[in-house]
């Protein structure tokens, strides 16, 4: 038994067996053949005496080797050390001092598909807006298909649920062909921010393109610094599906090649809406640039009434045609479906009843007198109307002026 501390890397170790190491955030849990590897290699930077340090190094190298037949089946990218690994160099992006590579060889900034995120997403349609319009604007402006933008994502955490609820942009430099972020200007928009929006924290950031690459992660590792488990977002305006053309990733640290190294999991996620967000949402969706047409509140209503009532009449068409053809014998008899259609079908009795053809007639009355009102309203408007004008004649006539009015209907009303 004895005890390993490190302030630069922060990790504890309390016995060789139990082998659990918490390196920047990576967890190695019951793994002996990691734990050799890492062992020797970070033994010089640890407070622990020399007969420590070589009780600690003989114990790891046998767990090693009476661990590597059975490490080899489950750990395919990792093999027990014959001999002492050469240092590692350290990462150019962190300032953890630790052996932390950006990418992984061959460019691939992407975890292996059984790598699982540790939080869950709620993404609101207003970050979907503010991205499509920020991206909009920049395209217009450079008249260019290339663009790319930056920008921050806030939001609330609770426990593992992440709800990504707004965002705003990001200014960023090119140097050397990398983005580096303007630490001032968001500096300065997170207080006006925090000023509107008290409660909302940075969750992360957002860019526009394809899959991500190795400059997103260079970005990335920028946001690491800023906060510690960043959430990247990254829309396609060029794709052509018809789903969300949104992908949610979290950073993880991994071993490639006995090197930790960043990359990227796709988290899933669900969208969330408020009511402001489904009214705004519905009014953008309504508007189009061909048609300029106004039409009154009423007939949009009844458009969406005859959609919906047209859509029913198909399917109930082609569920009368599936009958059909299962009783002509062309197709396969399903039972399931048949007692779907049963089961909708004696829906139908329900309907026939004295209590619903009373609320059916009281309802026509009510829709008939409501009409009835308004034309009754509309009728007294229009008399009121030829009252008012049929006075202001007849007070012209009285003081002797000139009247001449184009419509032959005033000489009928005044007996000429």
């Amino acid at each position: 038994m004895f005890t390993l501390r490190s302030r630069s890397l922060g990790w504890v170790v309390t016995s060789h067996k139990a082998c659990r190491l918490d390196l920047i955030g990576f967890n190695l849990t019951e793994c002996p053949v990691l734990y050799a590897r890492f062992l020797p290699k970070k033994m010089a930077s640890m407070e622990v005496d020399e007969d420590v340090a070589a009780e600690a190094t003989s114990s790891s190298q046998s767990v090693a080797v009476e661990s590597s037949s059975q490490a080899a089946g489950n750990t395919s990218n990792f093999t027990a050390p014959t001999s002492p690994a050469p240092p590692a160099q350290p990462a150019t992006g962190g300032g953890s001092g630790s052996a932390l590579s950006d990418v992984s060889p061959g460019n691939s900034v992407m975890a292996s598909a059984g790598t699982v995120g540790s939080v869950s997403v709620s993404l609101h349609p207003l970050v979907i807006l503010n991205i499509s319009e920020h991206w909009t604007r920049q395209r217009a402006q450079e008249v260019t298909s290339e663009v790319q933008v930056l920008g921050a994502l806030i939001g609330k955490q609770t426990g593992r649920h992440v709800e990504i609820m707004n965002s705003f942009e990001l200014s960023y430099d090119m140097l050397d062909g990398n983005i580096i972020i303007n630490r001032e200007y968001y500096t300065l928009k997170e207080e006006q921010y925090k000023q509107v929006f008290s409660d909302l924290d940075l969750l992360g950031w957002y860019t526009t393109g394809d899959t991500p690459g190795p400059p997103d992660l260079l970005v990335h590792k920028q946001i690491c610094d800023l906060l510690d488990s960043p959430i990247f977002l990254k829309l396609n305006p060029m794709a052509r599906h018809t789903d969300l053309p949104v992908s949610i990733y979290e950073s993880v640290l991994d071993l490639v090649n006995g090197v930790p190294t960043l990359l990227l999991v796709e988290l899933q996620y669900t969208l969330a809406t408020e009511e402001a967000e489904r009214i705004g949402v519905d009014h953008v969706a309504r508007m189009s640039s061909h048609d300029v047409q106004e039409s009154s509140i009423v007939a949009e209503n009844l458009q969406a009434q005859y959609s919906a009532i047209k859509m029913l009449a198909s399917r109930v068409r082609l569920i009368a045609e599936y009958v059909k053809a299962s009783q002509r014998g062309e197709v396969e008899f399903n039972h399931e479906i048949l007692r779907q259609v049963n089961a909708l079908a004696h829906r139908l009795p329900v309907l026939n009843s004295e209590k619903f053809r009373g609320e059916f007639y009281n309802q026509c009355n009510d829709v008939a007198l409501m009409s009835y009102l308004g034309t009754i309203t509309k009728c007294c408007n229009t008399m009121n109307r030829f009252i008012n004008r049929f006075n202001l004649l007849h007070e012209r006539l009285a003081m002797g002026q000139s009247i001449s009015y184009p419509l032959p209907v005033y000489e009928e009303w005044l007996g000429s």
